[in-house]
């Protein structure tokens, strides 16, 4: 009896000091790791939706408070003015799994300049078009940024991935959703886009 008490305080011992090891690790390297997906996962859509900026929207960011979520808005200077904003989405359910996505919007004429597709699992050669073909993004490019955002089958106007229809429109509400993050911190944002060096 003696004996098992003492394998499970040493394996008790063993377990927490395992585990504040790997926590400690992790909070050492956590700031790391979120560099890596704003340069890795987030910034090539970011870099597509504003290609032409005059500056590194990946460095030009700020962050903002959205009820419990802290989101992440990326800024872009076009001929001499802060007129680009990005934001990533919350995730759409698409038809294998989550779809993230980065909206970018001209808040200067308040419309959508594009949008790229961070990650997904969608089916490859169908629903995985969402991120690599132009053509499917290009449809978002020029939209209003109050208007409704919906497939031709579902009475809007953007014409879904041939055999894909699921992700297509997951993607839509995936816009749909930042476009309602946008308008609900519109003030926020656009006071803290003043301070973006041009």
């Amino acid at each position: 009896m003696l004996e098992l008490i003492k394998m499970i305080v040493v394996l008790t011992i063993i377990s927490l000091a395992s585990g504040g090891l790997l926590a400690a690790l992790r909070e050492g390297t956590q700031e790391r790791i979120d560099n890596q997906v704003l340069e890795f996962v987030k910034g090539p859509a970011v870099r597509t939706v504003f290609e032409g900026a005059a500056n590194d929207p990946i460095a030009s960011r700020f962050q903002l408070k959205d009820g419990d979520t802290l989101r992440n808005f990326f800024v872009a200077v076009f001929d001499g003015e802060v007129k680009g904003l990005a934001l990533e989405s919350s995730s759409s359910k698409g038809y294998k799994g989550d779809i993230g996505l980065i909206v970018a919007i001209d808040v200067k004429a308040d419309k959508l300049m594009g949008v790229g597709v961070t990650t997904h699992n969608e089916t490859p050669g169908l629903g995985a078009k969402s991120k690599s073909d132009p053509k499917f993004a290009a449809q978002f490019k020029g939209m209003p940024g109050s208007g409704p955002v919906k497939v031709t089958q579902d009475g809007g106007s953007i014409n879904a991935i041939s055999g894909a229809t699921i992700t297509s429109r997951a993607v839509c509400d995936a816009v749909a959703d930042a476009l309602g993050v946008y308008e609900k911190l519109k003030p926020q944002i656009l006071d803290k886009m003043k301070d973006v060096k041009k």
